[in-house]
């Protein structure tokens, strides 16, 4: 029992990273289990004079007898009685928040639940990977199709207040949960975006978040067949359906393959590996992995023949994690195209690792490389094709208090000057001046949509607005980076 408590402790003492991520989805982890420490329990529940002597086997015994000290002193004194379960997970958190690491992070046994439920089938939120960035809980990327996409978050955003309430001084699993809820209901989100002076206020009604995470279609370019395969995140099942998907695509003879990753926020590492399995031969590695110590480990498939066909692959400022490995893989290491912006940029890998009692620590232990050694953490990946797409999908929310009218002035204005040049119609300008131009093409645009053709931008026309522009980004027509991909595939 000595050895094992001491394992626990000293993976405390060593082991632990600080900073969070809540993917929404699943972050880059392979799982590390440990027999030994699953058969335990807590170590607060031991007589003192075992606690005592598993501290003395340690080989920092001073260091561990003064936070077993701190926490005594805390448990006889203190002014409050305190519960000691509380203690030992403040203390581990005090751990986690010395190494300024997002993706390091402590999960109690509920945490620890909720997430394995997400894991395995769907959820009821808003459909977002957020993490906690300098203190702030931050979007990562927007999940496809969700409440959180359809509202036109982006990657970057920073949540102040949920429902009205400030989430400053919380860590990001009680942010999370008041931001999750049932199905149906709404939650009111303060966001503040860079470059954007006031903060927006943005409604989202909770829903059911699929895990569906692999979609296909076939195009026709230059008379030529070409497939494209959307991958959402990398979840347990994706490198099955992948499979699946490519398959039956090259049946039908393809003679060229886009794989989107836009937005994807990433997933399991043993699902982009498998992925990237189809691609990279045996000739090359297809990643690296490099432990604390700079020590590498080549990663390589058995394929002995590479595709016939070209492959691109598509990515944006939401595309993190195992996106940017299967992105700057393909680059390297299977001369495929990248189209579309530099993506997140995150190079770590945690793994997790069971605590006893149910609860986990998921900690960074590694660096991942691309083929060629490269670390793209905190840079991104670089397209080789640089592809920004039309203006109208960067507009940020329109927010209407009251009615705004010819000769105002105001950045919300020029929001929807944007959004009504991308729906086709002229307001002239998009610097937020309320000019007669915009004015006529309010009013053009209400009497297409039968409303009150008054010319006045109020919260109605700018909810319809929104509601349009969202619909014709979903039906991809200006979907200029993905018509950049198909057209590399036949340069």
């Amino acid at each position: 029992m000595r050895k094992s408590y001491l394992a626990i402790m000293l993976g405390v003492a060593l082991l632990i990273g600080a900073g969070s991520t809540y993917v929404v989805m699943q972050a880059v982890q392979p799982t590390v289990s440990s027999e030994e420490n699953e058969r335990s329990t807590n170590f607060a529940d031991l007589p003192e004079d075992e606690q005592q002597a598993i501290i003395s086997d340690a080989g920092d015994s001073a260091t561990l007898s003064k936070v077993m000290q701190a926490y005594n002193v805390i448990q006889d004194n203190y002014l409050k009685e305190m519960d000691k379960d509380t203690l030992i997970e403040g203390a581990v958190q005090g751990m986690l928040e010395t190494l300024e690491d997002p993706y390091s992070v402590y999960m109690d046994a509920e945490t620890v639940e909720e997430f394995n439920q997400q894991i395995e089938s769907s959820f009821e939120g808003i459909g977002a990977e957020v993490s906690m960035v300098e203190g702030k809980v931050t979007i990562i990327a927007p999940i496809k199709d969700s409440p959180a996409e359809e509202a036109g978050l982006k990657p970057n955003d920073q949540i102040l207040k949920v429902n009205d309430e400030s989430v400053e001084g919380l860590d990001l699993y009680e942010a999370v949960s008041k931001i999750r809820g049932e199905e149906g209901t709404t939650v009111t989100l303060e966001i503040e975006r860079p470059g954007v002076s006031d903060h927006l206020t943005i409604d989202l009604v909770r829903d059911d978040i699929p895990l569906e995470t692999v979609y296909s279609e076939t195009t026709e370019v230059d008379g030529k067949k070409e497939g494209i395969i959307e991958i959402t995140s990398f979840s347990e099942g994706t490198a099955d359906r992948f499979k699946e998907e490519l398959t039956s695509l090259e049946k039908q003879g393809i003679e060229g393959l886009v794989i989107d990753v836009r937005g994807n926020p990433g997933g399991l590492l043993t699902s982009v590996q498998e992925i990237l399995k189809n691609f990279v031969t045996k000739d090359q590695p297809y990643m690296q992995i490099e432990n604390g110590d700079g020590k590498k480990e080549r990663y390589v498939s058995n394929l002995k023949q590479g595709k016939d066909y070209p492959i691109t692959v598509l990515v944006n400022e939401g595309s993190a994690s195992a996106s940017e490995i299967l992105a700057v893989s393909l680059k390297e290491a299977a001369n495929a195209e990248v189209v579309g912006v530099t993506s997140y940029g995150k190079g770590t890998v945690q793994q997790t690792i069971p605590m006893g009692d149910g609860s986990t620590i998921k900690l960074t232990l590694y660096k991942w490389l691309s083929p060629k050694g490269n670390w793209i953490h905190e840079k991104g990946v670089k397209p080789t094709i640089e592809v920004e797409q039309p203006a109208y999908f960067y507009a940020n929310p329109i927010q209407v208090e009251k009615s705004f009218t010819y000769n105002d002035s105001n950045d919300n204005i020029g929001n929807a000057q944007v959004m009504l040049e991308g729906l086709g119609y002229e307001p002239a300008r998009e610097d937020g001046y309320f000019s007669k131009e915009t004015q006529t093409a309010i009013k053009q645009f209400q009497s297409d949509n039968d409303l009150k053709a008054n010319g006045e931008l109020n919260k109605e026309t700018a909810e319809l607005i929104q509601t349009k522009v969202i619909e014709k980004i979903q039906k991809g027509k200006d979907d200029l980076q993905k018509q950049a991909a198909l057209e590399s595939l036949v340069d």
